[in-house]
């Protein structure tokens, strides 16, 4: 993938969750591990990282994601038998996962929000900007999501939201933001006046959700540190960079491209079917199956 100069080496990428929507499936194998075709959720936003010029990861882990770890480490004796066998383009696959990025991980210890789980990477980020991926929220997109907000990032030198219009009758499952109509910066990418958390339908200040990317700079570790967990104990990011805009301008950018939200069994599914459709080698019979389901493409 190529590269780009940017001034956001980093992400994190928040891993820690139980996963419980998806049991039993995931009571021994993390949900970030879960296969949309023949790649786990997680390596796609890896890949769009890479692809946005971002240089190092830091997963944010909790007990039992070992699986995460290994999958990305190198596999010396898998390595082994596949060039043993001849097996050249399997072999040249797996050894693209262990070098595409550096990675470091920091475990969340209990699953405590979003906001937690951003705030104990604050020792690895260090004093730069840095990027968020939620791996649930997979984006098909060209340039990829990340690489269209760092260009807005390094347009406007402050903290960059993803954004996507949601219907009204699923917006209260997203923080939404209140654009700032007085201020013009361009199609598709706004100035924030106001978000918030999960609001009731009625209350919605629009139809901007955010959704899981986020560009963040080094304060945001102190309003985190400021916020106040909510009724379920939980810090949440929302809330953070809420109190981040009181002391600075905050902005979005509304994504081009097609997100699935992997995090619930009807997205997961409907991913999978989008992305076997799009694979060459398998489109054409995966379709053909589709048809004969009477299910057209």
């Amino acid at each position: 993938m190529p590269r780009v100069n940017h001034t956001v080496r980093k992400a994190v990428f928040p891993a820690a969750g139980l996963g419980t929507r998806f049991l039993p499936a995931t009571k021994a194998q993390p949900k970030e591990m879960l296969p949309l075709v023949d790649k786990p959720i997680i390596q796609y936003g890896v890949e769009e990282a890479v692809g946005a010029g971002i240089d190092n990861i830091i997963l944010v882990t909790g007990r039992g994601k070992n699986a995460i770890e290994d999958h990305f480490d190198v596999s010396v004796e898998l390595e082994t038998f596949l060039e043993a066998r001849g097996k050249t383009e399997q072999l040249e696959e797996i050894r693209k996962i262990s070098t595409l990025i550096n990675f470091a991980y920091v475990r969340q210890g209990e699953p405590l929000g979003l906001g937690h789980a951003v705030l104990v990477t604050e020792a690895l980020v260090g004093n730069e900007p840095f990027a968020v991926i939620l791996a649930d929220d997979v984006i098909d997109a060209d340039p990829p999501a990340m690489k269209q907000m760092i260009d807005v990032f390094n347009r406007v030198h402050g903290p960059v939201l993803l954004v996507e219009r949601v219907p009204k009758d699923e917006i209260s499952n997203y923080g939404v933001i209140k654009p700032d109509t007085t201020v013009d910066l361009g199609p598709g990418v706004y100035q924030v006046a106001d978000l918030v958390e999960k609001p009731p339908r009625h209350e919605a200040p629009s139809d901007l959700a955010i959704i899981g990317r986020y560009i963040l700079t080094p304060d945001i570790f102190p309003a985190l540190a400021a916020t106040k967990s909510d009724r379920t104990g939980e810090i949440q990011l929302t809330n953070g960079i809420r109190e981040l805009l009181k002391t600075r301008p905050i902005y979005a950018c509304e994504v081009k491209g097609v997100r699935h939200d992997t995090g619930n069994k009807l997205g997961f599914l409907k991913a999978v079917v989008y992305f076997a459709l799009r694979r060459p080698d398998l489109a054409d019979k995966f379709s053909a199956y589709l048809r004969s389901l009477g299910v057209s493409r």
